[in-house]
């Protein structure tokens, strides 16, 4: 994400702050090592077991994992006859998966002849996150997708001025919000419950991020009796990482603005 996205160096809108140029094409592919162990399971089956991972970059993509094919449980895989082509990186062949009653189409991916710009596409394969029923990350399960070295989390308290309205009503304020700042993503504003002004109730909706945890939603109901959707979430339990928001909560939606000491933000 940190180097492929917005304004990441392999991203199509490359910073002009530097005093170097990158030469190559438009599309660029960046592959190292992941260094941790990494398994997929499947219909209570262990389909990918790695150390040898490694992380495949490339412009305006989020990173994917590609993975030595003799770390893989091939027997659960059956050729598919679907083909893509890719100009970067080649042809790449597909395998559905299928253990017992179950079964993924084209859930696996791997180049037998990449490009020549390529070579060290070989030999690896690459599993959909979606196709597998958990991930783990050495023996912690982990949702969403794999972490990305090039991009970190920080969450700073701050004193500055944070109002949210909805049109002309101010739903939320705080003093003391705290700042988090996420790579290649806007700055969100945490705020205390009690720093709302407008009546929250819940939501059904739950997200996953890599870095935070498990979010959950709120809805904003208005003075005018008006209620606004997932206007607000926040992570009961936050990963270690970003464990300063836990009990905050956050908002977005396009019915809602967000003034930062004086300045829409």
């Amino acid at each position: 994400m940190g180097l492929t996205r917005t304004t990441g160096p392999l991203s199509p809108r490359a910073p002009q702050t530097v005093n170097y140029t990158v030469d190559g094409p438009a599309h660029k592919l960046l592959m190292h090592p992941f260094p941790r162990r990494v398994r997929a399971e499947f219909a209570g089956r262990t389909i990918l077991d790695t150390t040898r991972g490694a992380l495949l970059h490339e412009t305006a993509l989020l990173p994917r994992l590609y993975v030595p094919e003799d770390d893989i449980d091939l027997t659960a895989f059956v050729p598919s006859e679907l083909s893509t082509h890719c100009p970067f990186k080649g042809d790449a062949t597909y395998r559905t998966l299928q253990v017992g009653d179950r079964t993924v189409p084209d859930a696996l991916w791997a180049y037998p002849e990449p490009v020549d710009s390529a070579p060290w596409l070989l030999g690896y394969a690459c599993l959909y996150w979606e196709a597998a029923d958990a991930w783990f990350d050495e023996d912690e399960q982990v949702f969403a997708h794999l972490t990305d070295p090039y991009t970190r989390v920080d969450v700073r308290p701050t004193s500055r001025h944070v109002q949210v309205f909805a049109g002309d009503e101010l739903v939320a304020e705080s003093h003391a919000p705290l700042r988090l700042d996420e790579t290649g993503l806007p700055t969100r504003w945490y705020l205390r419950p009690d720093d709302v002004r407008a009546t929250l109730t819940p939501s059904e909706t739950r997200m996953r991020c890599p870095y935070k945890g498990e979010s959950s939603y709120r809805n904003l109901r208005l003075a005018d009796g008006r209620e606004i959707a997932d206007a607000a979430w926040g992570y009961p339990d936050p990963l270690p990482e970003s464990a300063r928001i836990a009990g905050h909560l956050s908002f977005l939606h396009d019915d809602l603005r967000t003034v930062v000491d004086g300045a829409e933000v």
